[in-house]
């Protein structure tokens, strides 16, 4: 009897660590394990099954019925080809086998994956703060993995490939890994995922050793209000928490938005340009409307200092007294010795008017009382009995 269980129990232990996924919950909590499957499966069942023996897996949830008991449930995303369980208020005699299951019908049923669930009264080996993180497109999500046990770290995509070490990239989406101590004795390992894109979404494994953690990150498009509110924003780095009733507690969705670093400098280059081009534009019109009204004014100013030049040229003294003056010049000169002229000579009449400036206002206006006008006039003529007189 005693060499049965010893074998059984070497059984056990061999095929605990021989394959599979091993996982860590503490009693009291709940976890959420992905089964992905292929898509000529799409219209199949599938189902949920415990025990250590393919031939003894007993169904516990299925996707057509049931598809939930009082501590466990099953979804299927025919979309994402990939259906969940989650089992809730863990006890350490659920530690056991399980398996993801597809049914055939007319034949054997497909075995997708299997998992070695480990329930403990403590601190798991390994745990994260949540199982579903949420990001925004161009954003970055942080995932926190505790661990107390030894091994590799790997940062792996469900079906996909891992990143190891320090750094590296999904498809174009930059990964690092970031080791630190508590002194507990345990070992932080932080996850970033920076310039996160929408086909980002799907399911991630913290992996270390051989203990691994399921993790689902979700992206999504920014909003109008995320791309007007912050140009940049970093994303909070929670403070390590010690469980509670279980370290991998119910899914909580966390609301990340900061901005990738490349993502940020290309924007703030773009509207540096545009500030710039936009300044330069106003620039050009408050110059060329100063120069268009300067040449205006010097116009205008020219113009009015001709137009006083010329009044200045042609306008006498408002105070002074205007002597007009006309004379009649005619070709025949008169003898100077002789100052009476023939009656055939030319005789030249003068007239001479003293005006003020008041009558110049009005020339064709008879003059006033008040005017002082002094007509002058001078007539000469010589008759020829005054002329012999004369000699």
């Amino acid at each position: 009897m005693a060499n049965h269980l010893s074998f059984l129990l070497l059984f056990l232990i061999f095929y605990r660590v021989s394959a599979g996924r091993h996982v860590s919950v503490q009693a009291g909590g709940s976890i959420t394990i992905p089964c992905s499957y292929d898509q000529y499966y799409i219209n199949h069942v599938k189902y949920w099954c415990k025990g250590y023996g393919w031939t003894r897996c007993s169904s516990v949830v299925r996707t057509d019925h049931p598809k939930s008991t009082d501590r466990a449930s099953i979804s299927d995303n025919i979309t994402q080809t990939v259906f969940t369980v989650i089992m809730t208020d863990l006890e350490p005699e659920d530690s056991s086998t399980y398996r993801c299951v597809v049914e055939i019908k007319g034949g054997s049923d497909s075995m997708l994956q299997w998992f070695y669930l480990s329930v403990t009264p403590g601190t798991p080996e390994l745990y994260v703060d949540q199982q579903e993180v949420t990001g925004v497109e161009g954003g970055s999500v942080i995932v926190h993995c505790y661990y107390s046990n030894s091994g590799d770290m790997k940062w792996c995509r469900m079906g996909g490939d891992c990143v190891m070490w320090y750094s590296g990239t999904f498809n174009g989406t930059s990964v690092t890994l970031k080791r630190t101590s508590e002194a507990n004795n345990r070992t932080v390992l932080t996850m970033t995922m920076s310039g996160l894109k929408m086909e980002n979404t799907d399911w991630y494994w913290c992996r270390v050793g051989e203990l691994e953690m399921p993790v689902h990150i979700t992206v999504s498009q920014q909003t109008a209000t995320q791309r007007t509110s912050k140009m940049t924003s970093t994303t909070e780095d929670p403070t390590p928490q010690q469980p509670s009733a279980s370290p991998t507690a119910e899914p909580v969705q966390t609301d990340n938005t900061s901005q990738g670093a490349e993502g940020n400098m290309e924007e703030v280059h773009q509207r540096s340009v545009k500030v710039l081009l936009i300044s330069l534009g106003m620039l050009v019109v408050v110059t060329a409307g100063i120069l268009v009204t300067w040449k205006i004014w010097r116009k205008h100013k020219d113009n009015k200092a001709k137009d006083q030049t010329t009044n200045n040229s042609v306008s006498a003294d408002p105070d002074q007294d205007i002597t007009y003056s006309t004379v009649t010049y005619t070709r025949k000169t008169v003898q100077q010795q002789d100052p009476f002229p023939e009656a055939d000579d030319d005789v030249t009449y003068s007239t001479v008017i003293l005006q003020h400036k008041a009558q110049l206002k009005g020339q064709t206006k008879s003059a006033e009382p008040d005017d002082n006008v002094v007509y002058s006039s001078l007539a000469l003529q010589v008759t020829t009995q005054q002329r012999a007189a004369a000699q």
